[in-house]
């Protein structure tokens, strides 16, 4: 069995309409709600006693600076791969990369890590987590897959179940759409 978690990038910051994409940092909403989701995380993994074993994540300004804001002291392994990465890439990625690590972090970015979801979830496998998930994967989401494997190398068939999901607006609702 191996764990798989992912944690999208937090609001970003849009002021700047000069400033590539990649290049594009948090605004204060997204800075609070990394925050928030930091600790959410921190507890959630001591709750779960969750040692993550590796952190895979692109590089782009609003990841590092989500990682930044939310107090995750994981030394991340940067991968340009994950900017902007479809789930097949993000797969692709991670079987590279896992070696024999059993709790797997990824931070990155939309319609990717929603897709992912929906690639490894099976359908008798879908759950209240897996409902919210596909419906909107929102930024600063956090949700924990657990993957009926031995090897990341089989990692991409129908083989996961959502345990745990969770998004800013969850723990605070000042942090949800904007009407």
């Amino acid at each position: 069995m191996k764990r798989l978690a992912i944690f999208r990038h937090a609001k970003s910051d849009w002021d700047d309409l000069a400033k590539r994409d990649f290049d594009r940092g948090l605004n204060d909403r997204g800075r609070r709600g990394a925050a928030l989701m930091g600790k959410h995380i921190a507890d959630y993994s001591r709750r779960e006693n969750i040692a993550w074993d590796l952190l895979l994540a692109s590089p782009a300004e609003r990841v590092q600076r989500t990682l930044e804001a939310s107090g995750i002291y994981i030394e991340p392994a940067w991968n340009r791969a994950l900017y902007l990465a479809s789930a097949e890439t993000i797969v692709d990625v991670v079987r590279e990369n896992a070696g024999d690590s059993t709790s797997v972090l990824v931070m990155g970015h939309n319609p990717g890590l929603q897709d992912l979801l929906l690639m490894l979830v099976a359908p008798a496998r879908e759950n209240t987590h897996f409902d919210e998930a596909s419906v909107k994967f929102p930024t600063a989401a956090f949700a924990v897959l657990e993957i009926d494997i031995e090897d990341w190398s089989d990692l991409g068939g129908e083989n996961a179940e959502i345990v745990h999901f969770k998004r800013p607006r969850d723990l605070d609702p000042q942090l949800g759409p904007i009407d």
